[in-house]
Parts: C-alpha cells; sequence; structure tokens
C-alpha cells in the first residue's frame, strides 16, 4: 500500500487538537504523515498542532478546499481525511492495507464504520444507522474517515470548493470508479454535537440539510444553517 498521508482540517480545536494528534504518534511512527490544515483559528490551534504533526499549514475557510490543500502536500499513496473530533482505530493503517489487498485492484476508497462517544443512549442506534445507510447507498461522511488512493483521489478532481456536503460530493464521484471499502473495525467521533443540539434535532437537521442537498441547495447555504460545531467539554466549561 505505500504510506498513508492523513489530512485534519481544523477551526479552533485547541481543547481537542492535541489529543487528536497524540492518538496518530503510533501511525506516524510507522510512517504516515500528518498534515493539519487550519481555516483561520484564533484559540491557540496551530501553535498545539504544530510539534505533533509533519506539517500544519494555512487554509481557506472552508472544508473541501482545505482538504484539497493538504493533500496537495501529501507524499503518500493513501489519503486519510479526517476530522478532529474523530479517533481512527488501533492499526488503522494495517487495516486500509489489508483492506485495499483483499478487495478487487478496481476497488480505491472506502470508510471506517462509525461509533459515536456520548452522553445520550441511542448514539449508538444513530451511529448504526449511519453505517447501514452507507453500505446501502454507498455514500461516506466525514465522520467515517474516508481514505482514497491518491491516483483516485485526483482523477476524480479531489474535493469540491465546499464548505458542506464535500463528502457526499466526493462519494459520489468515487463511487464512479468503484463501491466503497467498509472496514467495520470503527472510528471513534465526538458526540459534541448531538449533546449539545440534543440528539432528534441533530438527526432532523442532518437530513433535512441531506434532502435539500439533493435537491440542488448551494452547500454555502446549507453551512449558514448547520453553523460551527459546538464547543467541547473543556471549552464549555472554562466561562467567557
Amino acid at each position: 500500500m505505500g504510506r498513508l498521508s492523513i489530512v485534519i482540517p481544523v477551526l479552533d480545536e485547541a481543547a481537542i487538537i492535541a489529543a487528536t494528534l497524540q492518538a496518530l504518534a503510533p501511525l506516524r511512527a510507522r510512517g504516515a504523515e500528518v498534515i493539519v490544515v487550519d481555516g483561520g483559528s484564533s484559540d491557540g490551534t496551530v501553535a498545539l498542532a504544530r510539534p505533533l504533526a509533519d506539517r500544519v499549514i494555512a487554509g481557506r475557510r472552508n472544508r473541501g478546499a482545505a482538504m484539497n490543500s493538504g493533500a496537495a502536500l501529501g507524499t503518500g499513496d493513501v489519503f486519510i481525511f479526517l476530522h478532529a473530533d474523530t479517533t481512527l482505530p488501533d492499526r488503522a493503517d494495517r487495516l486500509i492495507a489489508s483492506a485495499l489487498s483483499r478487495h478487487t485492484p478496481d476497488q480505491c476508497w472506502g470508510r471506517f464504520d462509525l461509533r459515536i462517544a456520548g452522553r445520550h443512549p441511542l448514539l449508538a442506534l444513530v451511529a448504526q444507522m449511519i453505517n447501514w445507510r452507507s453500505r446501502l447507498t454507498g455514500i461516506a461522511t466525514g465522520d467515517q474517515a474516508i481514505f482514497v488512493t491518491r491516483e483516485a483521489f485526483w482523477s476524480v478532481g479531489g474535493f469540491p470548493d465546499s464548505p458542506l456536503m464535500e463528502d457526499i460530493a466526493l462519494s459520489r464521484k468515487l463511487k464512479r470508479l468503484c463501491r466503497p471499502i467498509c472496514i467495520t473495525t470503527p472510528a471513534v467521533t465526538s458526540g459534541r454535537r448531538w449533546d449539545y443540539h440534543g440528539l432528534w434535532h441533530t438527526v432532523v437537521l442532518m437530513w433535512r440539510l441531506r434532502l435539500a442537498y439533493y435537491l440542488g441547495a448551494e452547500p454555502a447555504q446549507l453551512a449558514l444553517a448547520y453553523g460551527r460545531a459546538p464547543p467541547s467539554p473543556a471549552q464549555s466549561s472554562a466561562g467567557p
């Protein structure tokens, strides 16, 4: 499989970025590179990330464009696009290598199953429904840590220049090449949005935005409705 390039877009993630990057240390020790793309943080995210990543660069406040910028600097044969609040499973590099080697040569991308870490007891069901939907539709979400070979990523033009739904758009393009490989070992994403806004409110909002996108709404407009991620528990308790 060759080297992994892990690209992480960030914006004001000082409360969690050090832990996120420290969790990637074993992968870096085995040769993976970590590229952090900052969208204009004002909370010290960049300073915290710099000693724990191979590269920290400034990017646009646009997740699709930011991840393209990080990928353009990556030297790996396979890209992983990782959200700052998502943790890869142990031995993610070996899981990806095994998955790519076991499938037909034309299968060039995939994602991990998802587990959501949060307070609400129904988050396990939400994650399972996301995983089932992904298997059925062949669409992956950013929380599922999409991985793709360098050649396939650039052959479809990378992510769209979009602040939201960039994961769906990329999945649609990659599906024209092949169905995604679904690794059952889960990536773990924070349930902070569900905890902060409420589970049902968040589920309904996500489905409404997804439907609007399929009906042709502009991602920039949807991003305004979606809003920024809520503060992490550390930020919430820090006071003004």
